[in-house]
């Protein structure tokens, strides 16, 4: 997020939250959000495909066919650019390939914008209008954003937006990603991506290659990873023969599981490091059982950038150890058999960590954005959101205030591309993906929670009474759910929360998850697979 959480809901004059089920997904910031509307009268619109919980606080809902963000974001700024309403001392100072821009969105009349989303023209307008009228505007965005092969563009297109309206680098503005896991900023911070260090410092760089070999004592390669799709395709294939999967389970949270199970049962070792017997368990070779977030010491980075001080709570039970405990051993005796030999100069090279005090000093020397992110100031309590780049710093809650990174914003106009897969006559139906509120991810811990597993029992299909109708399913009802790569069997939930042709399921459920049929397509840059679009049909089981 550009910016914080209480920045945006006690300063942003309109909400836009395009992609994200805010409520269930993120409840503690959805209510906050739905606090700005009613207590503060802050403008709300939400663009959801489903009429989500959200939608009914909202002033508008601008209900998009899944997979046309770029196009519903393009016919904003058309209106905005025709009317005037763009922030021109903002675009003449901070940013760059304004006229490119420019050039795409003047195709994107309402009229076109209305016939690829399915969004009515007057609702496109009034979008446009309350966004340039309630400034500072925050855009919200979640993984309805970004789980398409246009994902980058999406959100390149969010960034056009809020630079175009001037709501970039001061309070109640930005474009604020929600993080789908407690700790998935942190983990991308410190280096949890196939091309940078941690710091987002590139592998491709030289400079900072030859850092890393300093304080880590050995090469490094100059050649960007692959991601988890990527990787079991490789496995697939042969070219990778070890996969060390921690906290992951791949047989629920990856496309096409078909697929993943073929990969891993190709895969020649695989260790898991896990709280649970996980799906994915069921092919690993070695198992180290891991302790939970309440068993350990440390940091997590939340959505925010902000860094939380983590406290052992309990200790873990039986033979579980903590994640760096285990990381530390299996390197020691990779080391002890000559896997890598460190130079002895290296003054992060031996894996001699005493705690995580030890972790967090090299975190400073080798990664800027956290190099005042002392452990003294997480123990007094300091709230610190990076970049924190000295010890006394005071942390960075708004970014791109003065400039951006790269110096000035770069506008970079985007066309509609449609997803890799759409509805035909052998598959009519398109299906959508997400979360409920009452699980979360594979359910490893959710479904072991019995107040939770009582509220939501059971995979279930969303599908509106006119497509159940054609396929003769009653509320209730078992039916099956098929695409190109799989099928599911699960009960029948009709509702008009979709629109005809349009189903929706989740992945909570092993037997059942969504992630059967979804498109193993990527984004060619993010390499993030489709799990937002693809086609399927239905009938009662």
């Amino acid at each position: 997020m550009t910016n914080s959480i209480a920045d945006i809901t006690e300063e942003s004059q309109c909400i836009f939250i395009i992609g994200s089920n805010t409520t269930e997904n993120h409840p503690v910031i959805g209510t906050k959000i739905r606090g700005a509307k009613r207590h503060r009268g802050a403008k709300l619109i939400v663009a959801d495909p489903r009429r989500i919980d959200i939608t009914d606080y909202a002033d508008l809902h601008l209900r998009h066919t899944p997979g046309t963000d770029i196009a519903l974001l393009n016919g904003l700024m058309h209106i905005i650019l025709r009317q005037g309403w763009q922030d021109d001392e903002f675009i003449t100072n901070r940013t760059e390939g304004f006229a490119e821009l420019k050039a795409v969105v003047e195709k994107y009349t309402p009229e076109v914008t209305s016939a690829i989303t399915g969004v009515p023209v007057a609702d496109i307008e009034l979008a446009a209008r309350m966004m340039a009228e309630n400034r500072p505007g925050a855009l919200i965005y979640a993984m309805g954003i970004t789980q398409h092969t246009t994902g980058v563009a999406n959100v390149m297109s969010c960034a056009n937006l809020q630079m175009l309206l001037g709501n970039m680098g001061k309070r109640g503005g930005g474009v604020n990603p929600l993080r789908g896991q407690n700790n998935v900023q942190g983990a991308c911070d410190l280096g949890g991506l196939p091309n940078v260090y941690p710091g987002y410092q590139k592998v491709t760089d030289a400079k900072v290659r030859e850092k890393f070999e300093k304080a880590w004592g050995v090469p490094q390669p100059d050649s960007v990873g692959l991601t988890v799709t990527e990787m079991l395709k490789a496995a697939e294939e042969g070219k990778v023969h070890c996969l060390y999967i921690i906290g992951e389970n791949p047989m629920t949270s990856d496309p096409d599981l078909n697929h993943v199970r073929f990969s891993l049962q190709k895969t020649e070792f695989i260790v898991l490091q896990e709280l649970f017997f996980s799906e994915t368990a069921q092919f690993a070779d070695v198992i180290f059982p891991a302790a939970s977030f309440a068993e350990k010491e440390g940091t997590f980075t939340n959505t925010e950038r902000r860094i939380q001080r983590l406290r052992k709570a309990i200790d873990p039970p039986g033979e579980a150890k903590e994640d760096t405990w285990i990381m530390f051993q299996l390197a020691k005796r990779m080391l002890a058999l000559g896997a890598a030999t460190p130079d002895p100069e290296a003054p992060y090279g031996d894996w001699e960590y005493r705690d995580v005090t030890d972790i967090e000093e090299e975190i400073n020397a080798l990664t800027p954005i956290y190099a005042g992110v002392t452990w003294e100031r997480l123990e007094a309590g300091e709230a610190l959101h990076w970049p924190v780049p000295s010890p006394d710093h005071p942390g960075t809650p708004i970014l791109h205030t003065r400039q951006f990174s790269r110096g000035k914003g770069l506008f970079v106009g985007m066309d509609h591309v449609p997803p890799a897969e759409l509805p035909d006559e052998e598959y009519p139906l398109m299906l959508t993906t997400g979360r409920v509120i009452y699980h979360w991810h594979g359910g490893e811990m959710t479904h072991r929670a019995r107040g939770l597993e009582a509220m939501y029992p059971e995979a279930l299909v969303e599908i509106h009474p006119k497509d159940a109708r054609k396929a003769h399913i009653s509320d209730g009802d078992l039916m099956k759910v098929a695409s190109r790569r799989g099928e599911i069997l699960a009960k029948a939930q009709i509702t008009d929360r979709v629109e005809p042709g349009l189903i929706f399921t989740t992945f909570h459920f092993a037997e059942s998850a969504a992630n059967f049929l979804t498109n193993p397509a990527l984004d060619p840059q993010a390499k993030i697979p489709e799990y937002k679009v693809c086609a399927v049909k239905v009938e009662k089981a």
